[in-house]
């Protein structure tokens, strides 16, 4: 009796451990519990996802295009036989090319004032931008020890009075000023660069 009952227990074992039975599925299940290999292997391939994906979301440009300053290529003209730099031209003078300003700022009151001078505003206000950065940073009341004044460091900046009462305070007074003496002295902003580049003024 007790051979039978043994008999009966190895082939009921049989059955229900054998592949594909509810049984096996059940020790499938009992393997992926935590701490097994299985579950191991699993929670390193999360890890890895989410550090990915992090990665992928910190993504940053960490630098600009480097572009060549009038200065570059003032010097490259000159060393290739007196080209014309950016634009066209001769005589050594660079046309810098530049996007339209900020409206409302004082580089777009300059800019909407240039044609009314005789200036293309998409062809000469690169070398307006460049001359009045380097003098002024474009602040209406920027002063040298000199004695130059204003956004186009007239000097004495009085001078500007010719062109409004407001000279002190005005953008637009300054500019109109400005945009006068560079047509008066040097016929177009992009030579009043070239001088600047020159010799440190203008």
């Amino acid at each position: 009796m007790i051979a039978a009952i043994a008999v009966i227990a190895v082939a009921v074992g049989a059955v229900v451990f054998a592949p594909g039975s509810g049984a096996f599925s059940a020790a499938e299940a009992i393997e992926a519990v935590p701490g097994s290999h299985t579950m191991a292997l699993l929670e390193t391939e999360r890890e890895q996802l989410i550090a990915m994906t992090a990665a992928a979301r910190t993504l940053t440009v960490v630098a600009k295009p480097k572009l060549a300053s009038p200065a570059q290529v003032a010097a490259a003209s000159t060393g290739t036989g007196g080209g014309t730099g950016t634009g066209t031209g001769g005589g050594g003078v660079i046309f810098v090319t530049s996007a339209p300003p900020d409206p409302g700022t004082a580089q777009s009151i300059a800019y909407n004032m240039m044609a009314s001078f005789g200036f293309s505003p998409q062809t000469y206000f690169g070398c307006l931008k460049d001359i009045w950065n380097r003098e002024s940073g474009w602040v209406y009341d920027a002063e040298n020890a000199s004695g130059a004044y204003g956004i186009p460091q007239a000097l004495p900046g009085s001078k500007m009075a010719s062109a409004g009462a407001d000279w002190q305070t005005n953008p637009a007074t300054q500019i109109k000023w400005g945009l006068g003496y560079i047509k008066d002295i040097y016929g177009n902003p992009c030579s009043a660069w070239a001088f600047e580049l020159a010799n440190g003024y203008y």
